[in-house]
């Protein structure tokens, strides 16, 4: 095998793997369903940086592009939606996404919040109070 032959295969695998990360985490754009609707809301941007997991809204589906979060806690009142950060320090445990926080920008309650993957495309995002039986979850959706 020459040189460029080993380089053209090296190259392949690191694009093959790559993807397969990319499709094994939470990392990418999600859009989201309202577990009550079941109309899509959002497109939520998950990435990760420093080890956790965050998401940012990137598009609204069904408000105004401008729609200001009136009733957000804290520093976030008032603020865009366009842009907000509505999820937080998620870190890996296990097979899935855990020990983090997620807003809902319509009426500002924050939960704890655990993800899940179900398959590459489709991403269970539990909200809770206290302990993970009390709460709901929604099916997201990778956006393509």
């Amino acid at each position: 095998m020459t040189n460029k032959d080993l380089l053209l295969t090296l190259a392949f695998f690191l694009l093959f793997g790559a993807g397969a990360t990319a499709q094994s985490s939470p990392v990418g754009i999600w859009k989201t369903i309202d577990d009550q609707t079941g109309e899509a809301k959002s497109h939520v941007e998950i990435y990760q940086k420093d080890g956790r997991y965050y998401g940012k809204v990137v598009r609204l589906l069904q408000s105004d592009p401008e729609a200001i979060c009136e009733k957000c806690p804290g520093d976030k009142q008032g603020q865009p939606v366009l842009g907000m950060e509505v999820l937080w320090n998620l870190q890996a445990y296990q097979d899935y996404w855990s020990y983090g926080q997620i807003m809902d920008p319509e009426n500002g309650k924050t939960y704890k919040c655990s993800l899940w993957l179900e398959g590459n495309d489709r991403l269970k995002v539990r909200g809770y109070i206290g302990i993970s039986m009390l709460g709901r979850t929604q099916d997201w959706h990778r956006v393509k």
